[in-house]
């Protein structure tokens, strides 16, 4: 491999970008990145993998990250939030969508009788701490003003913030996010009791001859709530291949959803804050959901791809952070604990116990005062147990933003695992490598984690790629128009660091232009 002289170059990141793509294995380091369909944060691991078959002791095949142009593995992060990664956030939405789908039209490996049972897309709101500036409508549909006497524009950064903030509870809004997922399981006890009384049988008797399943996915509000969508539906006993009793229809199911989310009550004691009584709020909507050509806004394709819509979206729907803001050193503790036990500051935060100060976050008042309440609550003995200073990047809400029941439908693991295999046997077919027997090969393996994210010039190379249209066939037509300069070393061609550098350039010129 030649050495570049690339003293010339001034950004670090273009010149590690030049070196490799003038990396004899290139191609490979191309393939990696391609591979990752556009993450923005990858893991790299370093190890290695030996495929054996068990009959014959026979090695079939073995793998070392030590044989990759970068030394690494590049494996994509699979954030769902797509403030972090708008990749992999958009492959969990379509995993999501395809689990929910599932559960409501078959497949998947769920009969496509599943329709036929009865269905309905339940949402339950939080309740009110305070009056915020909204954009309330007329029964008409039109927007009338806010208690402000203001019509808000929907984008305007006031809606969902108190018009009091002095009198607003954020003590009670924090702990309803804190309670939620406490609240959900509640009403899910409280849904299978009110279902039986329904139908005049003991929970027992009726567990005998049908079961709930459901889909749930978490959304922030606004004003910094969150507020759950589900699918709740009812089956036999043996799940999705058998219906429920006929006398099990959408309007015992209705009326029983609505009893069980006026029953649901989760008390707090504390000396802080006094006794609070926590529940779902007035705004309850059950709606049925209909097949496909009837009511459009519900259908079993129209309430999927709502779900998985929200699936990946986290706190930053309420302009707040995605990522954690407690001191890592120190656990958020704000100090560390000799061997002796005599607590020592954590000078990494000065004692905070916070990553960044609380007055210099980047977010609007309203955010930063459920944070600051999360933070204070935290630190009282009676909510430790909470961990509300952990979760206080989401406002206090500590749940799983999608979950669903064992016999909903599939899950996000099969999924994976069959996209994984469909991966694996597309790359052995085109290594021309022959298919093995799964029952009776082994692969055993060793990896570590190196670190997150790309080098500088991997990270440029998307960019490059992307914003110049340098893929592979955009890169011959450069070569064979003179374009793009290269000599060639035996059957490889080989474009110049300088050429490169030039040709950058020259486009970077033209888009300013």
């Amino acid at each position: 491999m030649v050495t570049l002289d690339l003293r010339h170059v001034a950004s670090p990141a273009v010149r590690d970008l030049l070196r490799l793509v003038n990396h004899p294995d290139f191609d490979r380091a191309q393939q990696q990145i391609e591979r990752l369909g556009g993450c923005t944060d990858p893991i790299r691991l370093t190890g290695r993998t030996t495929t054996v078959d068990t009959t014959t002791d026979e090695v079939l095949r073995s793998y070392t990250t030590s044989e990759e142009p970068t030394g690494s593995l590049l494996t994509a992060c699979g954030n769902r939030r797509s403030s972090r990664c708008p990749a992999c956030s958009r492959l969990y939405a379509a995993d999501t969508y395809h689990l929910i789908r599932a559960g409501l039209s078959g497949g998947k490996n769920v009969p496509d009788t599943v329709r036929t049972h009865p269905r309905v897309f339940v949402t339950l709101t939080p309740p009110s701490f305070g009056p915020v500036h909204n954009r309330p409508t007329t029964p008409g549909g039109d927007i009338r003003p806010c208690h402000c006497r203001k019509l808000h524009e929907p984008a305007d950064a006031l809606i969902g913030t108190p018009l009091n903030p002095a009198t607003y509870d954020y003590a009670g809004a924090v702990l309803f996010n804190a309670h939620a997922s406490a609240l959900w399981a509640r009403f899910t006890t409280y849904l299978r009791r009110e279902l039986a009384a329904r139908l005049g049988m003991t929970q027992k008797s009726a567990h005998a001859v049908l079961r709930i399943s459901f889909a749930k996915v978490a959304e922030y509000q606004q004003r910094g709530l969150v507020h759950f969508h589900a699918v709740v539906r009812l089956d036999g006993p043996d799940g999705t291949s058998q219906p429920p009793p006929p006398y099990a229809t959408i309007a015992v199911l209705t009326d029983a959803i609505r009893a069980a989310a006026s029953r649901v009550r989760v008390t707090v004691e504390s000396d802080a804050v006094g006794e609070r009584e926590l529940s779902w709020g007035e705004q309850l909507d059950v709606r049925e959901i209909t097949t496909f050509g009837a009511d459009a806004e519900f259908t079993d394709q129209a309430v999927a791809a709502y779900v998985a819509k929200y699936a990946t979206k986290s706190a930053d729907a309420s302009s707040t952070l995605d990522r954690a803001l407690f001191c890592r050193p120190c656990q958020g503790r704000g100090a560390t604990v000799l061997p002796h036990g005599t607590p020592l500051p954590c000078t990494a935060c000065d004692g905070t116990g916070q990553a960044r100060p609380l007055p210099r976050l980047g977010v609007a008042r309203h955010v930063r005062q459920m944070i600051r309440t999360c933070w204070e609550l935290g630190n009282l003995p009676e909510f430790a147990h909470l961990k509300l200073w952990k979760w206080a990047h989401m406002l206090g809400f500590r749940g799983h933003f999608s979950t669903k029941s064992r016999s909903y439908s599939t899950t996000l693991g099969a999924l994976r695992d069959a996209r994984r295999a469909w991966r694996t046997e597309q790359a052995r077919a085109h290594a021309g490598l022959p298919e093995h027997d799964p029952d009776t090969t082994l692969v055993a393996g060793h990896w570590a984690y190196l670190g997150t994210g790309y080098s500088p010039g991997a990270a440029l190379l998307p960019q490059v790629m992307a914003r110049l249209q340098l893929g592979r066939s955009t890169v011959y037509d450069l070569l064979r128009t003179h374009q793009l300069a290269s000599i060639t070393l035996g059957r490889a061609r080989r474009i110049p660091a300088h050429a490169l550098a030039d040709f950058i350039r020259t486009r970077l010129d033209q888009e300013a232009a």
